[in-house]
């Protein structure tokens, strides 16, 4: 089940929200979104539920003796055994494949590769189990002592299948404790409309350009083709996942819970250090917390422990070697800014720093979209101009043109609400003083969000398929 779907959003969701707020005590309302939980996950993968229950029962389990024992050397024991089981699970159903073909390529073997599907969300509530039972050990959280809450935090349907990644610690006392104020409702549901608008309106139609023209062999598009539908992508991998997180985080404070944020308009960034400061921040803070800074073979080792950080990062967004250059592209130019220095940093002309940033982005996203190495290759051929100039391909075509003007105020739009329009908004909003014009903000702003959402429900009505980008990883 997704999000962006009309069966969600206008049967799942709101006998969730009937159920939650008929049920008085905290206790009941946790069963209740628990049993809502593992239905919607069930609706899609009803064999691989029982992974997630086990997943929850076993680094419930661990915590709890990692939590007893932590001052003792049994407790890095624990520690080691949880990460085997939790790492050991997550390569297996998703990167069992990818080695065994990488083998199969290099010693020219041919063992046979096993057809394995891939868990949805694995990668989420995996990272949220390793944070949780590292959080243990360190003492950053005390081990929940009840299952049932254990299981909540893990799979609550919000956030189970694509993020954010949550931290124990952000909602240990909200799970035993919360209440949803007038507030929360409020908000909740502006972000879950917004976000929902730039998934269905914004991100659906953006990928149709996209496969357009990179769903086909790309060796024939010219220059300026692969150009736009590289900026076209980069917008709709932003839509489509901060969509998502959105919504997340909307369903969230409905529900009475606070997630952290994941995203805060990270085009507009000057550096790449502080693009990865506002993308899927809840993936980058989980690098740098757990791994960047942990003593590897004895002692801090910072460049090893870059390298090893960004290799990850790569590799957790899945199972093939354009990834890995993805994650190690960035690297390197992280590397290349901690090099420099910030001082010789903030003297670059701001034209300048935005150029730069942007260049590095959008090539990144070219890797990033390109798992084929042929069609990689013929990617950077086109972006460069090489292919034009060898004749193979023209610098411009009337296909292109035509596309961009048809789609000029959808292009626009996403350009636009790149920006913080909405917090924006909502500031002004909050610092209206006058209370009847403040209650008339407020309505205005709920009139919109219906309007919206009836355009979404629209487009849903004849769309089949809606999945989230993250939603594979």
């Amino acid at each position: 089940m997704v999000f962006a779907d009309l069966y969600f959003l206008l049967f799942f969701l709101p006998l969730c929200v009937i159920c939650y707020f008929i049920a008085r005590k905290i206790q009941t309302r946790n069963i209740i979104l628990i049993i809502f939980s593992l239905i919607f996950y069930a609706w899609g993968e009803p064999l691989w539920v029982f992974l997630l229950i086990f997943s929850a029962a076993f680094n419930w389990y661990m915590g709890r003796l990692i939590g007893s024992r932590k001052e003792s050397p049994n407790g890095k024991v624990l520690v080691a055994i949880s990460l085997v089981v939790d790492i050991g699970l997550l390569f297996v159903f998703k990167y069992t494949g990818f080695f065994i073909a990488t083998i199969n390529g290099i010693f020219g073997a041919s063992i046979p590769i096993p057809d394995i599907t891939l868990p949805i969300g694995i990668s989420f509530f995996t990272f949220q189990a390793i944070s949780y039972i590292v959080d243990c050990y360190w003492g950053t959280v005390e081990p929940q002592m009840k299952f049932h809450r254990f299981l909540l935090y893990l799979s609550l349907f919000p956030q189970l299948i694509a993020g954010p990644i949550v931290r124990y610690s952000v909602v240990a006392e909200e799970i035993s404790e919360r209440r949803t104020t007038a507030v929360d409702m409020y908000e909740g549901i502006i972000r879950l409309v917004v976000g929902l608008t730039k998934k269905v309106i914004i991100a659906n139609n953006l990928w149709t350009i996209v496969d357009t023209f990179f769903g086909q062999n790309i060796v024939g598009l010219s220059t300026m083709g692969t150009w736009y539908t590289l900026i076209v992508y980069s917008l709709y991998v932003y839509f489509d996942f901060s969509g998502y997180s959105d919504m997340a985080i909307g369903m969230g404070r409905i529900f009475g819970f606070h997630f952290d944020e994941n995203f805060n308009h990270p085009f507009l960034c000057q550096t790449i250090a502080e693009f990865w400061q506002r993308w899927h921040i809840s993936l980058g803070s989980f690098f740098r917390d757990y791994l960047l800074y942990v003593p590897l073979f004895g002692k801090r080792r910072k460049y090893f422990g870059l390298f090893l950080v960004w290799f990850c990062t790569g590799m957790w967004h899945g199972a093939s070697w354009n990834f890995i250059l993805w994650g190690l592209y960035y690297g390197l130019f992280i590397l290349f800014e901690q090099k420099l220095g910030k001082k010789k940093l903030k003297k670059w002309p701001l034209w300048w720093k935005h150029i730069y940033t942007k260049l590095v982005i959008l090539i990144g996203f070219g890797i990033f979209y390109f798992e084929d190495f042929g069609q990689l290759g013929q990617f950077f051929l086109n972006i460069t101009g090489i292919n034009a100039i060898a004749g193979n391909s023209p610098f411009a075509d009337p296909i292109t043109w035509s596309s961009f003007i048809g789609n000029i105020f959808l292009i626009a739009a996403a350009v636009i609400l790149c920006w913080p329009v909405r917090t924006k908004i909502m500031d002004r909003i909050n610092k209206i003083r006058n209370i009847k014009n403040f209650g008339t903000a407020r309505i205005c702003v709920i009139a919109v969000c219906m309007v919206l959402f009836t355009i979404c429900a629209i487009f849903l009505v004849d769309s089949t398929n809606n999945p989230f980008l993250y939603w594979r990883f």
